[in-house]
């Protein structure tokens, strides 16, 4: 494969990488507002007191997820016009996006790994904190908010031993309630089922932003040597051509015996051939 075919082939996958980043972007940005505005998150927000650790993981996880969607969509923008105009600056600057992401990324499946239930365990305590003010006060709205919880994750109560059951909280669950699951087991199944969303998303970014990185970088240096794939500007004589006279076009080249020239001829006279201006000269 020559060097302008390696070229054409890199920008093809460019582009299909380009449109494939875009779509990670909307996926990120989708995840991330589920995680803020859906119901589940949302009721455990609501319940969590003021300076909870649930809290600030909450907002941290909404605004850098949307970052993250930003430069993911800025760096596809940025390598796709690049690619299609040869423009060095852009593609640079697609560059720097899927750098940033990658750097991101890297952190973020570090910290899965570092605390992989720190969510997990955020939301099961306020959770038990809700339960346990639910059923040892008189307070309505704590009872309201325990009952939010468990209609959203389609849960009741929590599992312990008979024995150790309450007054409230043995009646907390009676009919078909009974028969469902308990809410630690609930959440417990939610999240893991979203963080392995996140884990997948994590990986194929960073997988992406590699390939992308390598592509753009290729890219970049291709456009400052000069290797256009359209090759705008350059164009090469044939080799017959050399040492060629150039011609004027034929309609301008009157022949011999035409009757535009014997016409004139007629009206020049012979001083007019000899010492006049010649207008027109027959080859």
């Amino acid at each position: 494969m020559g060097p302008w075919s390696r070229v054409r082939v890199a920008k093809c996958q460019m582009l299909v990488t380009s449109f494939f980043v875009l779509l990670l972007g909307l996926f990120v940005a989708t995840l991330a507002a589920l995680s803020y505005f859906g119901a589940h998150f949302a009721v455990i927000s609501r319940v969590s007191p003021e300076g909870s650790p649930y809290k600030a993981m909450h907002q941290w996880a909404f605004f850098a997820g949307i970052s993250l969607a930003g430069f993911l969509t800025l760096g596809a923008v940025l390598s796709a016009t690049a690619t299609v105009r040869e423009a060095g600056a852009l593609m640079a600057g697609g560059f720097l996006c899927f750098a940033l992401v990658f750097c991101a990324l890297v952190q973020v499946a570090f910290w899965r790994l570092r605390n992989p239930t720190q969510v997990e365990d955020a939301v099961l305590d306020t959770f038990d904190l809700v339960f346990e003010q639910a059923l040892r006060s008189s307070s309505s709205a704590r009872w309201q908010e325990l009952v939010a919880i468990q209609d959203t994750f389609l849960c009741c109560g929590k599992s312990s031993p008979p024995s150790l059951l309450g007054v409230a909280e043995a009646g907390l669950c009676q009919g078909e309630e009974a028969g469902t699951q308990d809410c630690l087991q609930g959440i417990r199944g939610f999240l893991r089922t979203h963080g392995h969303i996140a884990s997948t998303l994590t990986s194929v970014g960073l997988v992406s932003m590699v390939y992308a990185m390598l592509l753009s970088s290729f890219l970049w240096f291709t456009i400052h040597s000069g290797r256009s794939l359209d090759r705008k500007g350059t164009y090469n004589l044939r080799p017959g051509a050399h040492g060629c006279q150039p011609q004027e076009p034929s309609f301008f080249r009157p022949s011999r015996g035409s009757p535009v020239l014997h016409h004139l001829d007629d009206l020049l006279g012979p001083s007019g051939l000899s010492g006049g201006p010649r207008l027109l000269q027959d080859n």
